[in-house]
């Protein structure tokens, strides 16, 4: 157990960086319209919510987005990002022997965590501030698959980034 704490940084940080590469490669939603016997469905692109640019499509066809972008989308991309600086610096910091930030270290894994955790609950509520922000109803939009895997991911990296402390809190405690 103890030799899979000491890569608990390095496991939390790849988590992280596949839920990143998810927001802002998956729909964020999409439109389900059924006309007579056949559906169309138009996906609006991750990088809609995060940024309010890229496309939308709706089977073979693609226009470019004229809306606005999710509040929770931008900082949950913005929240991942800070956190996973945090998390590559505190696995490449002590390979390269640089201990400047020893100091800090517990302090700044205790932010990538609450940065990671706040990132996957705002993944989860993306849809919505997405709908709600382009002046439409979320109960017609589905949540995209990839926003709600990227949104267990952070919070998932975020418990594995912080199990090292929290064990080491019990093994005090007893």
């Amino acid at each position: 157990m103890k030799k899979v704490l000491k890569f608990a940084g390095l496991i939390s940080a790849v988590l992280a960086l596949v839920g990143f590469i998810l927001i802002m490669a998956t729909p964020v939603a999409k439109f389900v319209i059924q006309i007579g016997g056949s559906k169309s469905v138009t996906n609006y692109a991750g990088m809609n919510a995060i940024f309010a640019a890229g496309n939308v499509t709706n089977g073979d066809h693609s226009a470019a987005f004229d809306g606005k972008l999710a509040w929770s989308g931008l900082l949950a991309w913005i929240f991942v990002l800070v956190a996973l600086l945090i998390l590559i610096a505190g696995v490449v910091l002590p390979l390269l022997k640089v201990t400047a930030l020893e100091k800090f270290s517990g302090l700044l894994n205790l932010v990538a965590v609450c940065l990671l955790v706040v990132a996957g609950i705002f993944a989860f509520v993306s849809k919505s501030a997405f709908a709600t922000a382009n002046d439409w109803d979320p109960g017609d939009l589905e949540a995209g698959a990839g926003w709600i895997i990227a949104g267990i991911l952070f919070i998932l990296g975020g418990l594995v980034a912080i199990a090292p402390a929290a064990l080491e809190f019990i093994g005090k405690k007893k």
